[in-house]
């Protein structure tokens, strides 16, 4: 819904790609591409470190991460692979120094004295965890000796609430950080609401610099507000103190990683062969080994805007030719105008994966006949919270909705997946794609799982309302 939430974690991978500390390193998402699933088609060394780039170790550190990483543990081995499994970055002590950098930069020259720190968590019945991390650091700081006028957390759905902000403080000067992973729609939108520095939620105050209008004069107070914490660049570090923190925890000796050349040399096999096209980019090769990208419709065209980099990819994916965002990387609806260069084959199995997340990997398994599919049914049946009535939705209505949600004016993916392992989907003989690498789809997205509540609530309330008219009558 916002493209603001994934960015700071693609940032933070940057950085950590920049370093040149590890093999590889890739982020997957709960609500984004990629999944947690088709995560391990994008990476290929025998070791591999997962760290969760959430705040706090509650609901979905302890359940929803293992159940959909299929982790069972600190140290899970698995397929010929070793997978460490961290502790939430949210939890980690460098935690409070970010914290006071924030507070610091976003009210420069305040004195600590005259100020009063609000630390804003969303608030949760689910895990009691989820809240503890906030209130751990309220007490670090308040017991630290920082020099602020007060310490207080706040919440957005449970108390105390965040909307209560001036009731809770008396100094003159009041901080709010937001204890996020991103600014997303709940730092650009929601909390604004509640602190009463705007009356409605609406447009995105990433669009209008919310963050750059300090101080708001509210009720008597000068009121500072920041961007998430993890937003902060040093957010990377914290990424890497886990992992360093892991191998100390568990006695882990860096031996270094091997990694298979398997997908680089798939690329070059395909492209050998003049397969060359994948979902709607045009794949060209020099003579030097290096690459050119293109909108497949492009590529006649000489007046096209020149991008260098693999990281640049992932910017050109984001939005469409009017500039919205595309949350699904498969939709058909790919920008056009551009042609971005990449100087090796690493950078562009990264650019590839970038547009098409796992695609490169999912297409080579499936030409080495060891690539599987999880069922609808296995899907909805593991959907926990919100989600969890999802596979009450009958047979009709799910191969309704997946024809409807999947068609290809929405998605180029190709599905793999059946309903159950005895009832296989119909086969869209539209995302057949001839000599291209294929893109393929193994295990339903969000999208489906989203459609799926719809249509299970909908049926549910008729069935419901049925039921009541029958006993009134």
């Amino acid at each position: 819904m916002n493209p603001d939430s994934s960015a700071p974690t693609h940032l933070h991978a940057d950085e950590i790609r920049r370093r040149g500390l590890f093999c590889e390193v890739a982020c997957c998402f709960w609500k984004e591409e990629p999944n947690m699933r088709e995560v391990y088609e994008m990476v290929e060394s025998d070791v591999i470190y997962i760290v969760p780039n959430f705040i706090s170790e509650g609901y979905f550190c302890q359940q929803v991460l293992p159940r959909e990483l299929r982790v069972e543990g600190p140290i899970t081995h698995r397929d010929g692979k070793t997978i460490h499994y961290c502790d939430p970055v949210g939890i980690h002590p460098n935690m409070t120094r970010l914290l006071l950098q924030r507070a610091d930069e976003v009210a420069p020259g305040v004195p600590r004295d005259q100020t009063s720190l609000i630390i804003v968590g969303h608030g949760t019945n689910l895990n009691e965890n989820s809240r503890k991390v906030i209130e751990d650091q309220v007490s670090l700081i308040s017991n630290g000796g920082y020099g602020f006028a007060e310490v207080v957390d706040a919440y957005m759905e449970e108390a105390p609430f965040v909307a209560d902000w001036a009731k809770m403080t008396s100094a003159p000067n009041v901080v709010v950080v937001p204890f996020f992973i991103a600014d997303g729609l709940h730092s650009f939108q929601d909390i604004p609401v509640l602190l009463g520095m705007r009356e409605e939620t609406g447009a995105a105050l990433s669009e209008l610099g919310v963050f750059h209008q300090n101080p708001h004069q509210l009720q008597g107070r000068l009121l500072y507000y920041s961007g998430a914490i993890g937003t902060e660049p040093l957010m990377a570090d914290v990424i890497l103190d886990q992992v360093h923190d892991f191998d100390a925890k568990h006695g882990i000796q860096n031996i270094g990683s091997k990694v298979s050349p398997r997908l680089n040399d798939q690329l070059i096999a395909w492209l050998e062969l003049g397969r060359n096209v994948i979902g709607e980019i045009a794949i060209a090769r020099s003579e030097k080994g290096s690459f050119v990208l293109r909108h497949v419709a492009d590529q006649a065209r000489t007046d096209l805007i020149p991008y260098h980099g693999s990281v640049e990819a992932r910017e050109l994916a984001r939005y469409d030719d009017s500039g919205k965002f595309r949350p699904l990387h498969s939709a058909p609806t790919l920008k056009h105008g551009w042609e971005l260069h990449l100087g090796s084959l690493d950078e562009l199995r990264l650019a590839l994966d970038f547009f098409y997340p796992a695609a490169v990997g999912s297409a080579s398994r499936l030409e080495k006949s060891s690539l599987s599919a999880t069922p609808l049914r296995e899907l909805l049946g593991r959907q926990t919270g919100m989600y969890r009535f999802t596979n009450t939705i009958s047979d009709d209505h799910a191969f309704s909705m997946v024809a409807k949600t999947c068609a290809s004016k929405n998605c180029l993916r190709r599905i793999l997946w059946p309903l159950t392992p005895e009832q296989p989907l119909p086969t869209d003989e539209s995302k057949a794609q001839t000599g291209a690498i294929p893109l393929l789809c193994l295990e339903a997205c969000p999208h489906i799982v989203s459609a799926a509540r719809k249509v299970a609530k909908e049926a549910f309330e008729a069935k419901e309302a049925a039921r009541i008219a029958s006993q009134s009558v």
